[in-house]
């Protein structure tokens, strides 16, 4: 990470100027332009400083968004969608001002396709409040960040989280988007059939193009069903290394585990005095196997037997719902357990992903590095998949807390990039990653130059995130 790269570029004074005019004087009290709106509509996750946009526009439809586009475009004004805010590199940043468009207020399931799992809704539905419509249908969406992300933010980053390791991530679940280009029309990337070789795939362009391509209005999503029993347990172990050879030897034997997450012990001691835990201050892995009883009985055993074989404790897990839950909001309240050790510090969430077979070695390597520069940080890995993140505490009111941070997640990068890993498993580029993007693709990244400046020849969809413009 590299607070250069998060920048501001040139503002279009006359262009901006015009269209909040226009803006306001079509949608009213919808679009605010106060401080305190656009303060709210800028990053706030990590030390990534905040680039407030000009102005806020509250979306109600599709056709909200294609008439702000238009105008928009009309007058070179850059346009940066916003879910719920919860990106960790910069993502919904304004370096160049312009106009944020906020989906909190286009967040209708818009239809249910039980009988071919599968749904389309609009773009801000939340995670949380599309899992809460689907209950009744045995149904269920498993992409699970931890953050309760917006659907159209997680499309936009290609987001996964715990469950991958089963499900996938979202690459794999978006059927379909329908979106609004710069000349402020609406497309619509692929029909419902869960397979098709009709032209090129431009439903997996706009994921992951974290809004530089257009703005997203609606998203079809693929379902799974509510699985008939869920077994939940923890799992102690010596050392990170014995943790991870446990992942290893639960990947590569077929277990079909559905999350297998990594805490290490620093990270286990801040969840127990966060969370009221008594957990073991070692490095742990936390599961969930999804299935039937027999099923999700036998996979427990057979994990049990591996944990063993690797030097971990007792595995113990648990079908009780309740419990379930309190162990995975430990986990998921991961980030604010580290952040209370040590409140006067800045915290920087960062995320690399390697083969699995090299996980051992990168977390191992890691540590080393953590100990060996004096640095107070954290390591959550969703393990299965060879994901981790790494939560740095540090000063940032220094310029030497600041380069010793930067310092450490450049090392961290260079390290996945040597095991042919990526710089990011699932937060994104964003400005945080740009500075390793050219490291891990070349040339690639030139390509993905061209296709922005085919489809946005102005720059006015979130410029200055993924890579700048040359």
């Amino acid at each position: 990470m590299a607070l250069k790269d998060a920048k501001s570029g040139t503002r279009h004074e006359t262009g901006i100027t015009a269209a909040l005019a226009v803006l306001k004087q079509s949608f009213g009290e919808r679009f605010q332009t106060g401080e305190a709106f656009r303060a709210q509509h800028a990053h706030t996750t990590t030390y990534i400083p905040a680039q407030l946009p000009d102005g806020v526009l509250f979306a109600e439809n599709a056709d909200d968004v294609k008439a702000a586009v238009k105008v928009c475009a009309e007058h070179k004004v850059p346009v940066i969608g916003f879910g719920t805010g919860s990106s960790l590199e910069g993502q919904v940043n304004a370096p160049n001002g312009g106009i944020s468009i906020d989906f909190s207020r286009m967040n209708r399931v818009l239809e249910v396709n039980a009988e071919d799992l599968d749904c389309t809704v609009e773009p801000g539905v939340t995670r949380e409040e599309l899992n809460t419509y689907l209950r009744d249908t045995g149904l269920f969406f498993p992409i699970d960040p931890g953050a309760n992300a917006s659907i159209g933010g997680m499309t936009s980053t290609r987001a996964s989280g715990t469950n991958a390791v089963r499900y996938g991530t979202m690459k794999d679940n978006v059927l379909a988007v329908t979106a609004v280009t710069a000349n402020g029309e609406e497309i619509r990337t692929a029909r419902r059939a869960r397979k098709s070789s009709a032209g090129y795939d431009m439903t997996r362009l706009f994921v992951g193009a974290e809004g530089t391509l257009g703005i997203l209005t609606s998203v079809t999503l693929r379902l799974q069903g509510i699985p008939q029993k869920i077994g939940g347990g923890v799992c102690a172990f010596p050392t990170v290394r014995a943790a991870c050879d446990a992942v290893i030897m639960t990947i590569q034997m077929g277990i079909p585990v559905a999350r297998i997450e990594l805490l290490d012990a620093l990270q286990i001691r801040a969840c127990n005095a966060y969370s009221k835990l008594n957990y073991e201050e070692t490095p742990t892995l936390f599961l969930e196997f999804h299935g039937t009883d027999e099923t999700v009985a036998l996979q427990s055993e057979q994990f049990a037997e591996i944990a063993s074989e690797c030097g971990g404790g007792a595995f113990s897990w648990t079908v009780n719902a309740e419990e379930r839950s309190r162990l995975w909001k430990a986990r998921h309240d991961a980030y604010w357990a580290s952040r209370a050790l040590a409140p006067e510090l800045a915290a920087l969430s960062t995320d690399v992903c390697v083969p699995i077979s090299r996980l051992a070695d990168c977390i191992g390597e890691t540590q080393i590095d953590i100990e060996e520069h004096g640095l107070l940080a954290m390591i959550v890995g969703h393990a299965g998949d060879g994901n981790f993140h790494v939560l740095l505490l540090f000063d940032d009111k220094t310029e030497e807390g600041i380069a010793a941070a930067e310092a450490f997640v450049g090392r961290l990068n260079a390290r996945a990039l040597a095991m042919d890993g990526t710089c990011t498993g699932e937060h994104g580029i964003g400005q945080g990653k740009m500075a390793f993007l050219e490291e891990e693709l070349g040339g690639t990244v030139e390509l993905m130059r061209q296709v922005k400046k085919a489809l946005d020849p102005d720059d006015i969809f979130n410029p200055g995130k993924i890579f700048h413009r040359t």
